[in-house]
């Protein structure tokens, strides 16, 4: 239908998926978004493979990996299921969202959109996690709907007949970023007299061209040196020690507070910290090092790996 082609369109030119004919792995839970999300792959030409991954969390959990299989097939897309084993207990969001990158492959495209972007900064501020959490998730072929809203998304499965899986869990209130989407920002939005996630959005942009301006100035500071630390500026000598802090992690960028107890550890006013769970920074010798941690608290008799640079 013409009005179907149209509307699709006019959400391919906000995304950011790759060229006709590009292979494309795409994280489908079975929610109107992530289903946009495949629906607009295929549409833009890509050679889109649909990735369910059971948690295992719910009972009758089998029928979604069925519903994201017969979407995929419907689409003329790829059909790939995984699963993974968590147990319930504390951070099981957290938890949840660790198991899926650590079984998904690299580059997977997600369906995150603008409001997920709004919801994201506002937990980094809620962090404390400073500039480059404000700057939350990057336009790239991995969030390739960050431009396009929740409404819209729902919409196009909605015009194309789609029948999508709404998982129970979003709307309770037992998850930060729930309370968040269903409390915080609709206050938001009636205290400013106005919708506040194309706001919150465009901060989150304004902050990522100045991460990255700061980042370029900081390359020149070696955050393992403890004198080019102590002679850069301070929010130099942060940025480098935020960078370093976060090469090869997947997850948040640490917290100001954890940024700041490795500038004491540089300055001399203690040995050693830990910065995030699973990573403890020492000084020895003018050279700081960054242990990884086999558990969630720094322990030196749990040390898997460490990173110094010899001098």
């Amino acid at each position: 239908m013409p009005e179907i082609k149209e509307f699709a369109d006019s959400l391919l030119e906000r995304c950011t998926l790759p060229p006709a004919g590009s292979s494309l792995d795409c994280a489908v839970s079975g929610g109107p978004d992530s289903v946009a999300l495949l629906v607009l792959a295929v549409h833009a030409g890509c050679r889109a493979t649909a990735i369910h991954v059971d948690h295992g969390l719910r009972e009758g959990s089998d029928r979604e990996v069925e519903l994201v299989s017969d979407i995929a097939n419907s689409l003329g897309a790829r059909f790939k299921s995984m699963s993974v084993q968590i147990d319930v207990g504390p951070n099981l969001e957290a938890r949840a969202r660790e198991a899926r990158f650590n079984v998904l492959p690299l580059g997977t495209a997600t369906g995150h959109t603008m409001d997920d972007q709004a919801e994201t900064v506002i937990i980094a501020l809620l962090r404390g996690s400073g500039m480059d959490g404000v700057a939350a998730m990057k336009p790239s072929i991995r969030h390739p709907l960050l431009r396009v809203r929740r409404s819209d998304t729902v919409k196009l499965c909605n015009m194309l007949g789609i029948s999508t899986f709404d998982d129970p869990t979003n709307s309770s209130d037992l998850f930060q970023r729930n309370r968040i989407r269903h409390h915080l920002i609709p206050l938001c939005c009636d205290i400013a007299g106005r919708d506040v996630v194309p706001l919150l959005a465009r901060h989150a942009q304004l902050m990522t061209e100045e991460s990255q301006f700061l980042d370029d100035l900081s390359m020149s500071v070696d955050p393992t040196d403890v004198k080019s630390i102590r002679s850069a500026g301070k929010v130099l000598a942060r940025r480098a020690i935020r960078r370093w802090l976060r090469s090869g992690d997947q997850g948040y960028p640490p917290d100001q507070a954890g940024v700041e107890r490795v500038l004491e550890v540089a300055y001399g006013f203690s040995k050693g910290t830990d910065v995030v769970p699973g990573i403890h920074v020492s000084r020895s010798r003018g050279v700081l090092s960054k242990v990884y941690i086999s558990g969630q608290q720094a322990d030196s008799g749990s040390m898997v790996d460490s990173t110094t640079v010899a001098r």
